[in-house]
């Protein structure tokens, strides 16, 4: 299923959630190296190109090819009261047929960090997914050590199910990850296990 070919935006409280325009390039490269040493131990290692406007250009195309035929969902976080980027949510690797099904990832710049940001982008994301994209499944990964990532997952519904072992590589070696999920019917309790 295509996503819509009008605009994506999806409104909360406090913010607006839009794909990367070629304007954000400034304030989305000062965000990412104003806050690289925050974000860096649970990233993906930096390309060496990973701030530069060509880098950023190639995003923006990416972002634009993805929601088009509906494989991924990258989003923006703008707050609303001042235009400021504050980061990043991607609902990728979207899954049609019997799987019904995303995969989702986050990013918050460090000023913005622990202020609920994420977790009113993490709430509204998953509502559209559920109920504009008929999603029926919202996966997320993190490493164990990091407790924010694992409180927020938590705190917006999603279930721990279990550990994949060297699932992605990560300041440039393969980690271990603990897999969660957010379900559309989700008639698990809550669980004390991980």
């Amino acid at each position: 299923m295509l996503l819509s070919k009008r605009k994506l935006k999806i409104e909360t409280d406090r913010l607006t959630l839009r794909p990367p325009t070629h304007s954000d390039f400034r304030s989305w490269a000062a965000l990412r190296r104003d806050s690289q040493e925050f974000l860096i131990p649970w990233e993906p290692e930096w390309a060496d190109d990973h701030l530069t406007r060509k880098a950023f250009t190639n995003r923006v195309y990416w972002a634009a090819r993805s929601i088009a035929n509906g494989s991924a969902m990258p989003l923006f976080l703008v707050r609303r009261s001042d235009e400021a980027l504050m980061g990043a949510i991607t609902l990728d690797n979207i899954r049609r047929g019997p799987a019904q099904a995303g995969t989702l990832g986050y990013w918050t710049g460090a000023p913005f960090a622990r202020e609920g940001y994420m977790r009113e982008a993490i709430g509204a994301v998953v509502h559209h997914a559920f109920t504009r994209l008929d999603l029926s499944r919202i996966e997320a990964a993190c490493l164990p050590e990091n407790k924010a990532s694992r409180g927020l997952l938590e705190a917006s519904g999603f279930k721990y199910e279990g550990v994949a072992q060297s699932y992605l590589q990560i300041a440039g070696r393969w980690r271990t990850h603990v897999l969660y999920a957010a379900l559309r019917s989700d008639r698990r309790g809550k669980t004390d296990a991980g």
